[in-house]
C-alpha cells in the first residue's frame, strides 16, 4: 500500500517555505514546488509517497489552492510529481538520476562534485594485500556449504579479541558477524522491537538509523544533544527513560554521529542501571570506537556494566577501514546471538566468507592501519577547522576529540537552502534535519573530515560563497537535486 503524507504533515515539513533567503522575487508556487523538492532532496520527503490533495495543502498552508495547483504542475513537468486523475500524486525522481553508492539519488553528471554528505574515508593501501592473503585461505572453505549464519570462527574470535582487549571479556559465542553496521542494527530490531514498539534516540542522530526505525514504524522520541562540547545532559536523559520507558534506546556513545561527543564513563554506568530498571534494552553503536584523535582515552564499553543482557552491542569495519568491505558485527550474550541468527535465515543467511577473510587479515594489522587513520584524520579535522574559522567565522564549532565530523551550528535557520544553493557550487551537503525529525535542526550542518584537507578548505571557500550569495540574491537557482532513497 503507497504511504500518504497528510496536509497538516506535509505544512510542518515545509515551515517557513515562504521566507527562505533569497526567495523574495520568486511567485508563491515556484517558492513551493522549489520547498518540496528540497524536501525531497534532503530525504525527509520519501520517494512514492502520495501528497495530499490540493484543497487540504492549501488549507494547511493556509494559502489559495489556485497556488497548490501551479506547484503541483511545476512538480510534474520538472518531474518530481507523478498525477493520475482521480487517484491523486505521488512523489518521484526525473530520469536523469541514478543512485549513488552513498545511497543518494544524485545527478548523472556529478564528477566534479565535493560530497560533504558521506562520512567515510577511501579504503586503506592494506586493503589489497588482505585481500589476496584472504584468497590464499579460500580453498580451506570451498569444501562446505559456505553459510556461515554467525560468521566464521576466525573472524569472530578476532572480534570477540578487540572487545576483550577494552576490558570488556568477550567470548566468539557473543559475536555474529554481520553484513555491516546497518544490517546488524536491522537484525536487532527485527529481534527486540515489535512494530509500533516505543524507541528512544539522541537528536541530532544517525539518519540511517532513523530509517531504520520508520521501517519498524517506531514511537520514537528523542533526547536533545548540547551543541557545545557537553553532549548529553544525564539528567534529562535518565529521565526521559525512566518516564517514557522505551523498549529500546539506541545511542552512540563513542564520537556521536554527527557530533563527535563522548559519553563519560560514569553515565555510562548510570545508563545501564536505569535501563534495566525501567526494562529498556540499549543498541549501542559502537562505529567510531576505533578512531579516538589527540590521545583521547576511552571510556569503558557500555556493557561492561551490564549484568542482565540490556546492553547489545553493534559496530563494524566501515569507519575505521573501508565502507565497501561490507562486514559489521553483534555483541550480544550467548543466546541473543543464536536468537538473532534464526532471525537471519529470513533475511541474507549469512555474509560472504571472502570479505571475512579479508576482515581477519586487516584486523590482525589494526595497530597500523588505525594508527595512520588517526593521524590523516587528525590533520584533516585541522585543515577543516582552520578554514571555517578563516572563511566562516560566525559559525560554532565544537571541536571532536574523535570520530570522523564536525557539527557546525551556523549563523541562522538556512541548512536545506545552503545545501541546495551549495549543488549550484559542486559541494554536496548533508543538511542539519536529515539528522532528526519533522524538519527540525535547520540551524546545523554535518561536516566530514574524511575527504583529503584541499579538498576541504576548497569546499569551505565555495560555502562561504554561497552563503553570503543566500542574503544577496533575489532568486535561487534549483537544480535537480540529490534525494535519500
Amino acid at each position: 500500500m503507497t504511504s500518504q503524507v497528510r496536509g497538516v504533515q506535509l505544512a510542518r515539513l515545509l515551515g517557513q517555505w515562504h521566507a527562505l533567503p533569497g526567495r523574495r522575487r520568486s511567485p508563491d508556487y515556484a517558492a513551493l514546488a522549489a520547498a518540496v523538492r528540497g524536501l525531497l532532496a534532503d530525504g525527509r520527503l520519501p520517494l512514492a509517497v502520495r501528497l495530499p490533495a490540493e484543497r487540504e495543502l492549501a488549507e494547511a498552508l493556509k494559502i489559495s489552492r489556485t497556488t497548490v495547483t501551479a506547484a503541483y504542475r511545476e512538480l510534474r513537468e520538472s518531474g518530481h510529481l507523478a498525477s493520475r486523475r482521480g487517484a491523486g500524486s505521488w512523489t518521484m525522481l526525473p530520469g536523469t538520476h541514478r543512485v549513488a553508492s552513498t545511497g543518494l539519488w544524485t545527478p548523472l553528471d556529478d564528477r566534479d562534485m565535493i560530497d560533504l554528505g558521506v562520512a567515510a574515508l577511501a579504503a586503506p593501501a592494506q586493503l589489497v594485500p588482505a585481500a589476496r592473503a584472504a584468497a590464499e585461505d579460500l580453498p580451506r572453505y570451498l569444501g562446505g556449504a559456505g553459510y556461515h549464519p554467525t560468521g566464521i570462527i576466525e573472524l569472530r574470535e578476532a572480534v570477540a579479541r578487540s572487545y576483550t582487549a577494552r576490558g570488556l571479556p568477550t567470548s566468539p559465542e557473543q559475536i555474529m558477524v554481520t553484513s555491516g553496521t546497518q544490517h546488524a542494527l536491522d537484525l536487532v530490531l527485527r529481534l527486540t522491537l515489535a512494530p509500533g514498539g516505543g524507541v528512544l534516540v539522541e537528536s541530532p542522530t544517525y539518519p540511517n538509523a532513523l530509517a531504520a526505525l520508520a521501517a519498524r514504524r517506531a514511537r520514537i522520541t528523542t533526547h536533545g544533544l548540547a551543541a557545545d562540547g557537553a553532549g548529553w545532559d544525564a539528567d534529562l536523559l535518565l529521565g526521559s527513560i525512566r518516564q517514557t520507558r522505551p523498549k529500546l534506546a539506541y545511542l552512540i556513545p563513542e564520537f556521536q554521529n554527527p557530533t563527535g561527543h563522548l559519553m563519560p564513563t560514569e553515565l555510562r554506568e548510570r545508563l545501564v542501571g536505569v535501563a534495566h530498571a525501567a526494562g529498556t534494552d540499549l543498541v549501542v553503536d559502537e562505529s567510531f570506537v576505533d578512531l579516538p584523535l589527540d590521545g583521547t582515552a576511552l571510556p569503558p564499553p557500555t556493557a561492561t556494566f551490564d549484568r542482565h543482557s540490556r546492553v547489545i552491542s553493534i559496530g563494524g569495519m566501515s569507519k575505521p577501514y573501508w565502507g565497501g568491505l561490507r562486514i559489521g558485527w553483534v555483541r550480544a550474550s550467548a543466546p541473543q546471538v543464536q536468537r538473532l541468527a534464526a532471525a537471519r535465515v529470513g533475511v541474507d543467511m549469512a555474509s560472504p566468507v571472502l570479505d571475512q577473510l579479508v576482515a581477519v587479515h586487516l584486523l590482525a594489522d589494526a595497530p597500523a592501519i588505525v594508527a595512520a587513520r588517526q593521524a590523516q584524520l587528525t590533520a584533516q579535522r585541522d585543515a577543516l577547522i582552520d578554514a571555517l574559522a578563516d572563511r566562516l567565522p560566525d559559525w560554532r564549532v565544537a571541536v571532536p576529540r574523535g570520530g570522523v565530523t564536525l557539527w557546525a551550528e551556523l549563523d541562522g535557520p538556512i541548512s536545506s537552502a545552503l545545501a541546495r544553493a551549495a549543488e549550484e557550487v559542486g559541494v554536496r551537503l548533508a543538511p542539519g534535519p536529515r539528522f532528526g525529525l519533522d524538519g527540525t535542526l535547520e540551524r546545523f550542518l554535518r561536516l566530514p573530515f574524511t575527504l583529503p584537507a584541499a579538498d576541504l578548505v576548497e569546499a569551505v571557500g565555495r560555502l562561504a560563497a554561497v552563503r553570503y550569495d543566500l542574503d544577496r540574491t533575489g532568486r535561487s537557482q534549483w537544480r535537480e537535486p540529490s534525494v535519500i532513497a
